[in-house]
């Protein structure tokens, strides 16, 4: 924060609702599970709460709103973001939308478990929307209750502020708070509920809109205020791409396939999976947004899903993401069709998606194996070979990275390397070293050698090619086990971990002297234990 802005107290926030000032609201004021029609979201206040107990801030966060957190009266900061007080300004609301669940048209969803306090304008002018998730039920809860736990409200704070600082487009998260109330939950869908510490995560994004905001009105044949919304949408996030017409309809399109190919190319990046990658769960902005069942690949395996409802299909496994996107786009082309009418421009912002993904990804992928330059007649099946030999024993992606790094290609360039030498400094990545003999030891020693003959081709000096390696391929990520220790802390009621690994993911591609435990290899106890391996969608 610069000299000439100023921290402000909750008190003293500015909001500045574009969406409800811009867009028709739902007529019915009640608070009950119904259909909404012609309205793009119902006002409705979060559900206040027993004894709402701050468990974590991000300081950044609050920065960038403005906001002055008195470590003196965490009480009051409590009360506002576990919704207990709505403060002056604030104009809660759900919004109305729909979406495809694993390729099945579901119709009306909407936010049934968050709340849109309100938009903070802060003093550079930027407009972030504050929403509560678990602020109890609204309009659109169908038959859920709209709470949510401490366990998954942990995963979704951390996860939040951990894929920023990976430098992966995110929404962000202000707190985490406990309501000192018990929530039920059947963690495994077996009929086995228990009561869990209930919790309110506070998310902070732009918008929060997302492509199934927009495939409600379609669906429904209200074109009057699918236009509408796409030209809020226009005016407010994407307002260098000029007044709403039909060309500036096929622009905006296009350039959220270029955000969304963004996106999954960094998620591939550093091995998130998202788990649900529903149409409702993707958002207009380019943004990841709603972190559910997510999970770290840590064995490099494509086809691994971290959410249990997916175990079957494996729709949304890791390396189907990038197709999964394609078609939740194409869902999203259908809902603007009937501004546009016609399909060729569309398609062609659909093809210029693959062809953005495929060069980024290239990109990418050079970046993380250290070379500086891409060559298209060599590099291709290095990198296609590498992602084999990934899969041949168990390979923690994230250490293979960047131990890759610690690997010397300088020297006598005529001088033989003895394989044990040649794999020393990738060995820590594998989970059982012992099975890397005959046929898998050639494979991957082949693998090792042709990089190091590549590196050599463009004359890669060692230290330089080590930190840009590094700059790409964290040393620290959310490890599945780590959010789940600190998830087993905060339910005792100690907070530290939370904490710490909060401090730690923010510089997740720094060395960290001290912190090296929490870079380790996933624990064999973690293999199967539920929230270190797969999850539900139960929270």
């Amino acid at each position: 924060m610069n000299s000439q802005q100023t921290a402000r107290n909750l008190d003293e926030l500015q909001f500045d609702n574009q969406f409800t000032r811009n867009l028709p609201a739902d007529d019915e004021t009640k608070n009950y599970r119904r259909q909404v029609m012609q309205a793009c979201y119902s006002p409705v206040l979060p559900t206040k709460v027993a004894r709402p107990q701050l468990v974590a801030y991000s300081k950044e966060v609050a920065d960038f709103l403005d906001l002055q957190v008195n470590p003196d009266e965490p009480d009051s900061f409590a009360d506002v973001f576990a919704g207990n007080r709505v403060l002056e300004g604030m104009e809660p609301f759900a919004m109305c939308y729909g979406g495809h669940q694993f390729g099945n048209w579901a119709g009306q969803l909407g936010d049934g478990r968050a709340i849109n306090l309100g938009e903070v304008l802060n003093q550079k002018g930027e407009h972030w929307t504050l929403q509560l998730k678990g602020a109890g039920p609204t309009p659109y809860s169908r038959t859920a209750d709209g709470l949510a736990v401490l366990r998954s409200s942990v995963r979704e704070f951390l996860c939040s502020e951990a894929m920023y600082h990976l430098g992966v487009p995110t929404t962000r998260a202000l707190s985490l708070v406990l309501t000192g109330e018990q929530v039920e939950r059947d963690m495994f869908y077996d009929g086995n509920p228990k009561l869990e510490p209930g919790a309110v995560v506070c998310r902070v994004a732009p918008s929060f809109l997302r492509f199934g905001n927009y495939q409600i009105f379609a669906a429904r044949g209200d074109i009057k205020n699918l236009r509408a919304l796409v030209d809020y949408t226009i005016r407010t996030d994407f307002k260098h791409l000029g007044e709403p017409s039909r060309a500036v309809y096929l622009r905006l399109f296009e350039e959220v396939c270029r955000r969304t190919a963004d996106m999954i190319v960094h998620w591939m990046r550093v091995g998130f999976v998202h788990g649900v990658m529903n149409t409702d769960n993707m958002s207009v902005l380019g943004l990841t947004i709603d972190y559910g069942p997510y999970g770290w690949l840590e064995d490099y395996d494509p086809n691994w899903t971290p959410n249990t409802t997916d175990a079957t299909g494996r729709r949304y496994r890791f390396g189907n993401q990038p197709q999964i996107a394609l078609w939740n786009l194409m869902q999203f082309a259908n809902a603007l069709y009937p501004l546009i009418e016609a399909t060729e421009p569309l398609q062609e912002s659909l093809d210029q998606y693959v062809d953005h993904f495929e060069k980024d990804s290239q990109t990418m992928m050079s970046e993380k194996i250290g070379l500086s330059t891409f060559q298209s007649d060599t590099d291709p099946q290095l990198i296609a070979s590498l992602q084999e030999v990934l899969q041949l024993v168990e390979t923690d992606m994230t250490i293979f990275f960047r131990k890759l790094s610690l690997l010397e290609s300088e020297g006598n360039q005529s001088a033989e390397i003895d394989e044990a030498s040649l794999l020393a400094p990738i060995m820590d990545a594998y989970y059982q070293p012992e099975q890397i003999v005959g046929d898998v030891r050639t494979k991957i020693c082949a693998w090792v050698r042709n990089y190091r003959n590549r590196l050599r081709d463009e004359h890669s000096l060692d230290a330089a090619r080590r930190e840009k390696m590094n700059f790409v391929n964290p040393k620290y990520v959310l490890r599945n086990y780590l959010a789940q220790l600190a998830i087993d802390k905060a339910e005792q009621g100690d907070f530290s971990l939370v904490n710490e690994l909060l401090e730690l993911l923010r510089h997740p591609y720094d060395e960290q002297p001290g912190q090296e435990q929490h870079a380790e290899k996933r624990p064999e106890w973690a293999r199967s234990r539920a929230g270190c391996s797969m999850l539900s969608c139960s929270s």
